[in-house]
């Protein structure tokens, strides 16, 4: 059994170091490497990697689209979010997953201590990992999801993959948005406002609007603490950044390497405290 973790950029990924400490802690002896991929090399890579014996592989950018049309096999919820991000080979098949949606619905529960079923949420933005979380939210039983974008139509087409009908578009400007915050408990930034280079949010003004009780969650890690999350706590909301969601979507694609249900809070307990000791 040997397993990757393909890209381009790759070698930054957390990948390698999560999965090296959650196969420790099962005792096996399972490589997981980093290799670079660029675009257009996905059929190539596929072919290499059948013959030198990889079993499962996870996918970053810009392969998680490309993915789709040159897998055996795709699992539902991948094909709603249009997106694969791990990709094993059950009985010579290439089978196609998507865990993003999972991990962030396992870092919710597990980092801010709220369940989706029957949640009302406002989520920013509309690109993959939006829409990943979104339709995440509404399997899991979310009540309500806003998808807030600046461009309408984007928050819409996101709004029509969804079957059970639960998210609904919104626009982005700031009126909206506390109007909307002020009925939900949960505010999800998908967008990379507040990333390193990315630029930042001109107006908070919407998180005042949050119940107390309320819940920030950024997808961004790096920073640690985005302004986003900085100006939450100053209004006493609880936050959480993207590391959890990392961690989750790590331990959903172990369970797919290995073809069985593990003990996840162990698996991210063991992850979580990989991160630690690199100090990320």
């Amino acid at each position: 059994m040997r397993l990757q973790v393909i890209g381009d950029p790759v070698l930054h990924s957390k990948s390698p170091l999560l999965h090296a400490a959650m196969l420790a802690e099962l005792g096996l002896d399972v490589p997981y490497a980093p290799r670079v991929v660029r675009r257009g090399e996905l059929p190539q890579y596929l072919a290499w990697a059948r013959e030198n014996g990889i079993t499962g592989f996870n996918a970053t950018m810009p392969h998680k689209e490309d993915l789709l049309p040159l897998l055996d096999e795709i699992d539902p919820a991948a094909r709603a979010v249009g997106a694969v991000n791990t990709v094993c080979l059950r009985d010579g098949r290439w089978v196609g997953f998507n865990t993003d949606g999972g991990g962030a619905v396992y870092a919710l529960r597990d980092g801010l201590g709220l369940e989706a079923a029957g949640l009302t949420a406002v989520l920013l933005g509309a690109g993959g990992a939006a829409r990943a979380v979104a339709l995440a939210l509404s399997a899991a039983g979310a009540e309500r999801v806003f998808v807030c974008n600046r461009t309408p139509e984007r928050a819409r087409a996101l709004c029509a993959q969804d079957p059970l009908g639960r998210l609904s578009p919104a626009a982005f400007d700031p009126a909206t948005l506390s109007d909307l915050a002020g009925r939900s408990q949960l505010l999800v930034n998908c967008t990379n406002l507040g990333m390193e280079g990315c630029g930042h949010f001109q107006d908070f003004s919407f998180l005042g609007a949050l119940p107390p009780d309320a819940g920030v969650f950024d997808l961004i890690y790096h920073p640690a603490e985005t302004e986003l999350l900085s100006q939450a706590k100053r209004r006493g909301l609880r936050t959480l950044n993207g590391l959890p969601m990392l961690v989750g979507q790590a331990v959903l694609a172990l369970e797919h390497f290995l073809d069985r249900p593990l003990d996840r809070k162990a698996m991210a307990a063991a992850a979580a405290d990989a991160l630690r000791r690199e100090g990320t």
